[in-house]
């Protein structure tokens, strides 16, 4: 049997069914993001005036508020085809199909030779037909290229942990044969980083598939003796993480008289108020992407009613009564005042205190449930409502048939997923793939809202490991399956 992912044939089928399914979101259902004109601008003025920067009070300001990975690739294909979000769409859909083929080539890495082609085909197949990562090729947001850059990062560290030829050889220094081991070694982790940085230019948290490398690599050279390994890759890995920051961090020394790697957090230019205390009350509460609308995205455009608030965000009606006057103070002139925005933290540190789990524990998993399981229609004019499924019926069958759809789709997705990483969970490289989504979910839940959008990066690795279920993770009795799973590093050791 060929031990290849997939053949030519398959290979080219399901690019072209991918492609037909994310034209078809892009032509249907294009969307419009309020992201989306920071992006176009900040690649038209690069374009057209040299400076990474936005009209401020009528003049062309240079800003950080956001990394220049995704402008500059809009404005790639302005200078090459034309300024059009459309055909700037249609670009993104090839990006995330490549992005297929490595999830695919993921599958394959970890699969028994025997059985790669299977999980090769399956993960292809899996990743071109997923509609929550195609119909994000239709809006002009840093999902899709970050999504690519991260699944490339997560490809690179899963053939070093299966290719044990890259162990760094002890006798490197003495032995000709092992220092070019070493190169090889080096050079790995190296792009490992880069590959990595080059996605922190796009979206800041990319260098979170470092960490959950990082985290592998403890497990594998745990032993004293593998310690200098464990410290070189890590020394190569955050050398080619800040290759490609570099010029941005100088750029930013050389402009604002300040060395700042990454964007910051809230988005912000420098000098701007950022209402953390206000930010801070919403997270002992929401957990729900609608609310993120109502009561985040409104704040400083328009007015935020108490009805907009979810019981859970009140402890008692005297509790209740207090956040409606401090909102009715700030929608008196849509001003979120240092002094007001004190009043919240206190409230969300007095909230803390009388129940510490809620604000550390409840919520992030409400907000993981948010983003997992919620039925992912956000870019689609679907209401995403379930409940009461009769009344939802009869008021709008399309509506529901197509949330309910995509609910069942997304379980199906995890739980391919769940029994995959079951299967293959003594593979030191799935682990690898469970810690990049566990942290990766983890720490999007500290943001100041909750969208299911934060975990797309994630579904790439959850279409490879989807795909393993397929397969067998050991060899039927008789069958010798020629494959490196006796060699490839194991959770209990390397």
């Amino acid at each position: 049997m060929s031990a290849r992912p997939f053949s030519y044939t398959q290979l080219g089928a399901a690019l072209v069914a991918g492609l037909a399914l994310r034209l078809f979101f892009i032509w249907r259902f294009p969307f419009y993001s309020g992201d989306t004109k920071f992006y176009e601008e900040l690649a038209r003025n690069w374009m057209d005036h040299g400076v990474y920067g936005l009209y401020v009070r009528g003049a062309l300001t240079a800003v950080d508020m956001r990394v220049p990975g995704y402008p500059a690739f809009l404005a790639a294909i302005y200078f090459v085809m034309g300024r059009s979000a459309r055909v700037a769409m249609v670009a993104q859909a090839f990006v995330d199909l490549a992005t297929c083929v490595l999830a695919a080539l993921i599958a394959a890495r970890l699969a028994p030779a025997s059985r790669r082609a299977v999980a090769g085909t399956a993960a292809l197949w899996m990743a071109v037909l997923c509609p929550f990562t195609a119909d994000y090729t239709a809006v002009v947001l840093t999902e899709t290229l970050a999504t690519f850059f991260t699944t490339a990062a997560v490809l690179v560290f899963v053939y070093l942990l299966t290719e044990p030829a890259l162990e760094f050889p002890a006798d490197a220094v003495v032995d000709l044969s092992a220092r070019g081991e070493a190169f090889s070694f080096a050079g790995w982790f190296l792009l490992l980083g880069f590959i990595a940085g080059l996605g922190t230019l796009v979206r800041p948290e990319t260098p979170l598939v470092l960490a959950a490398a990082g985290m592998t690599l403890c497990i594998r050279w745990w032993r004293r003796a593998n310690w200098p390994r464990l410290i070189l890759a890590t020394c190569w890995m955050c050398a080619g993480l800040l290759l490609p920051l570099a010029p941005w961090a100088a750029r930013n020394a050389r402009t604002f008289g300040r060395v700042e790697f990454l964007g910051p957090r809230y988005a912000q230019t420098y000098g701007d108020f950022i209402p953390r205390g206000y930010f801070s009350w919403t997270q002992t509460w929401m957990t729900r992407f609608g609310e993120a609308y109502l009561v985040t995205w409104s704040l400083g455009n328009q007015p935020i009613g108490i009805e907009a608030i979810p019981a859970s965000a009140f402890d008692s009606d005297a509790e209740r009564a207090r956040v409606a006057g401090l909102l009715g103070r700030y929608n008196s002139d849509l001003a979120m005042t240092p002094m007001l925005d004190r009043e919240f933290a206190n409230l969300a540190a007095e909230r803390t205190a009388r129940n510490p789990l809620r604000t550390y524990i409840y919520v992030p998993v409400g907000r993981i449930a948010a983003m997992w399981f919620t039925p992912r229609i956000e870019l689609l004019p679907y209401s995403g409502k379930l409940w009461p499924p009769a009344e939802r019926w009869r008021g709008n069958s399309v509506d529901f048939g197509v949330t309910f759809g995509f609910g069942i789709l997304s379980f199906a997705y995890l739980g391919l997923a769940l029994v995959g990483w079951w299967r293959y969970r003594a593979q030191l490289a799935v682990t690898f793939l469970f810690l990049f989504v566990a942290i990766r979910t983890l720490a999007m839940t500290q943001l100041q809202t909750v969208e299911p959008r934060y975990v797309i990066e994630c579904f790439p690795v959850i279409v490879a490991l989807g795909a393993l279920a397929w397969t067998r993770a050991m060899p039927a009795r008789g069958e010798n399956l020629n494959q490196d799973l006796s060699r490839a590093p194991t959770v209990a050791g390397s």
